[in-house]
């Protein structure tokens, strides 16, 4: 009794453990009564008889019970191929209650073991969408594991490579001799197997001891990173380059001044000269200056119209002052120009007029520099089928050979590196012009036979542009 008075029950548990130290005496009581009733001796045999009776009633009790392990046991077995197998109906007691906490152990166990391979299944796939690859391979070298990323930069199969030894597979002596050395403390830098001349594959590879003597290989694509360190370095080479030639003649024609009484012809040469690359360094600074606020500023908006009559008036403006310029300068024939007519002009672009205005007039002035004296040059603005609109210049001058074609854009690349300098050109031209282009959603087409001339075709898509 409790303190209330109410009588405690026994746990199930307890009362199948009762049941059990119950059953095998009842079993012997009952096989005594049963023996004393059947068998017929004097009363100094009954308790023999009594003894009999009892132990084949424990005997039966034994038998039942035993029946009902190897039941059990056989359920058990079977649980490992079939797991929904369900419970031996004759199963009572203590081996039911057995079964039942083996039942619910199992359940754990199977839900534990499913969100642990569900956590690796997650991993595995984390590590599959890494664009890092990753191999695993245990003390005696061997692959046995490694995910998409590794298979792209090693050139490897998932499941033909299992189990290979990876100096057999990556037979690159400076890889093999980084494997071989046991030096991990740094990384390595190679070629990968599958690379090309045309697509180039360049891997940083670290080694990482873990576990028992296995080993984890990580490899990165820095292909992109060596480039733009090659385009970084031959950056800064051309900008001193290209300063460093109107900087020593300055220098040059100044120590001459100081230094020389000259005549008053010379000095206004000299001055001349000096004139003419201080304005070629202005002019680099501001290119330079124009295309960093281009690569930070942010995209253009696309509900800032301009009226496409206003862009084409200003590079009007400049073809005609650069002609005008070139032929008094050198006592020659003007460029003929042909500018679309103003009813044609009915439209508006998105985006910034600024950069839309330098863009075309580099593309004008591009073709007044570098056609002859005399030369025809044509200024276009057609819509497209898709709804946008082309800014075509076109000229009849010399024309650019097909292998240059792909690298006009290229910042101080020139076709004539002579012919530029004397035009005063920078180099940045084209790739202001194309910087503008991309933020604009604009393409640069560039279509050009030797002898034949040139056409500079910006592309604008259909949201840039509304008709009136």
């Amino acid at each position: 009794m409790d303190r209330n008075g109410a009588r405690r029950r026994l746990s199930p548990e307890k009362t199948d453990v009762v049941n059990r130290l119950l059953a095998p005496i009842l079993c012997i009581f009952a096989g005594g009564l049963v023996a004393n009733h059947f068998w017929d001796a004097p009363s100094a045999s009954i308790r023999w008889s009594a003894l009999v009776g009892g132990s084949l009633g424990l005997l039966l009790w034994l038998f039942w019970d035993n029946w009902r392990a190897s039941l059990l046991i056989d359920w058990l077995r079977r649980l490992q191929n079939a797991p929904d197998t369900p419970l031996p109906r004759p199963l009572s007691g203590v081996w039911r209650m057995m079964a039942d906490r083996l039942t619910r152990l199992l359940r754990q166990q199977r839900q534990q073991g499913n969100r642990s391979f569900r956590r690796l299944e997650d991993i595995r796939d984390a590590l599959h969408a890494s664009p890092n690859g990753v191999i695993m391979l245990n003390g005696a070298g061997r692959i046995r594991w490694m995910n998409h990323s590794a298979c792209r930069h090693f050139g490897l199969d998932e499941t033909r490579d299992i189990a290979q030894t990876v100096t057999h597979l990556l037979r690159d002596p400076a890889f093999g001799a980084y494997y071989t050395q046991r030096d991990f403390s740094r990384g390595i830098t190679l070629d990968s197997p599958i690379a090309t001349i045309a697509r180039p594959l360049r891997l940083a590879v670290n080694i990482y001891p873990y576990g028992k003597k296995s080993l984890l290989i990580l490899s990165r694509d820095i292909t992109a990173i060596e480039r733009n360190e090659v385009v970084r370095r031959d950056f800064v080479a051309n900008v001193s380059h290209e300063l460093r030639t109107p900087l020593t003649v300055l220098a040059g024609f100044i120590e001459t001044l100081q230094t020389l009484t000259l005549t008053e012809n010379e000095r206004n040469d000299y001055l001349a000269r000096m004139t003419r690359n201080a304005t070629r360094m202005r002019n680099l600074v501001g290119d330079l200056l124009a295309l960093s606020r281009l690569e930070a500023s942010p995209p253009p908006s696309l509900e800032q119209w301009t009226p496409i009559r206003t862009l084409i008036a200003a590079c009007v403006a400049e073809a005609r002052g650069l002609t005008a310029v070139a032929a008094k300068k050198g006592g020659v024939a003007q460029h003929e120009l042909v500018f679309p007519e103003e009813t044609k002009l009915d439209a508006e672009i998105a985006g910034s007029a600024d950069e839309l205005q330098s863009a075309f007039i580099n593309l004008a002035s591009n073709a007044v520099r570098y056609t002859p004296p005399g030369g025809r040059i044509e200024i276009r603005w057609t819509p497209t089928l898709e709804g946008g609109a082309a800014f075509a210049v076109q000229d009849n001058g010399p024309g650019i050979a097909p292998e240059h074609i792909s690298r006009l854009t290229e910042r101080f690349y020139r076709v004539d590196s002579g012919r530029s300098s004397e035009s005063g050109g920078t180099g940045l031209g084209l790739s202001i012009v194309k910087h503008v282009l991309q933020r604009h959603d604009a393409r640069l087409k560039i279509d050009s036979v030797p002898g034949s001339g040139a056409c500079f075709t910006a592309i604008f898509p259909a949201e840039r542009i509304r008709r009136k």
